[in-house]
């Protein structure tokens, strides 16, 4: 349970660090450029999120022998889109403001506005979503390994413990822990993202 609870929350963690870093670079550039910028980010992000993560997962598992790179590359490919949208929201917001148009006349430049500017205001709300990206993906890698197309057979996985308990039903605890574990960290997942959003909010 120790191990598999591990090895979750880094790959939790991984993947959060990857998305984040790919969801605010594209949700800045929409976000402040706008027009054609923004009107084909967009219509790329309809197309690309339309298409099924987890059945895609489960038919390349057929394919690839999966292990904890390979689902971290496949699912940092979709679990930053979701981010995007919140950063973008922000910078069409703050992109009006006025000391951004007095750093805009002064000739600060685009990329010296977005970082010194814009992104600390903007980090509340992309602070405040991270933890459902970490819960997302322990859930998801879970899942995987519970069906079997997860990290390889053998493995420290909580999905794993799961499946062992669901395969011997006269042994309940093995079941019960590592549901109560999954429990406990997505619950203390959300109640840190929630501190950490009263942390940074410039208004309090």
């Amino acid at each position: 349970m120790i191990f598999g609870a591990r090895v979750s929350i880094l790959f939790a963690l991984a993947l959060t660090a990857i998305s984040a870093a790919i969801g605010i670079a594209a949700g800045a550039l929409q976000g402040y450029y706008g027009g054609w910028v923004d009107l084909i980010g967009q219509r790329v992000l309809e197309v690309w999120s339309g298409l099924p993560v987890l059945y895609l997962l489960i038919i390349l598992s057929g394919f690839v022998e999966p292990n904890f790179w390979w689902l971290l590359g496949i699912m940092a490919l979709f679990s930053w889109l979701a981010l995007v949208d919140v950063v973008r929201a922000e910078f069409l917001r703050g992109r009006n403001l006025e000391y951004v148009k007095a750093a805009r006349a002064l000739g600060l430049g685009d990329g010296k506005i977005i970082r010194r500017h814009i992104l600390p205001n903007a980090m509340t709300a992309t602070l405040s979503y991270l933890p459902f990206i970490l819960t997302g993906a322990i859930s998801t890698l879970s899942a995987l390994d519970f069906l079997g197309f997860g990290m390889p057979a053998g493995s420290a996985s909580l999905g794993e413990l799961i499946a062992q308990g669901k395969q011997n039903l006269q042994a309940p605890w093995l079941g019960l822990t590592a549901f109560f574990t999954l429990a406990l960290i997505l619950s203390l997942l959300v109640f840190i993202g929630e501190a950490l959003r009263d942390a940074f909010d410039p208004r309090s």
